[in-house]
């Protein structure tokens, strides 16, 4: 394990950075276009970025960022 201090600026940059990647993707899983493989190289990133954010962002922050099938997970 690695462990990570970060003052409150970075923490906010952090979280800016990892939500505006978690947008671009989740606009590119809606489009029809791309095909299925590389939308679940997407899907896996995005389990990343979310797994990154959870660690820096509030709990109601993370709930705005969580997938339905992601929910269905950890439930199962």
């Amino acid at each position: 394990m690695i462990g990570l201090l970060i003052n409150d600026m970075e923490q906010k940059e952090m979280q800016y950075l990892i939500k505006r990647e978690m947008d671009e993707i989740l606009f590119d899983l809606k489009d029809e276009r791309i095909d299925h493989i590389v939308k679940r190289a997407m899907e896996e990133r995005y389990k990343i970025l979310f797994s990154l954010f959870k660690r820096v962002a509030s709990p109601n922050e993370c709930l705005k960022y969580m997938r339905k099938s992601y929910c269905n997970e950890q439930k199962g």
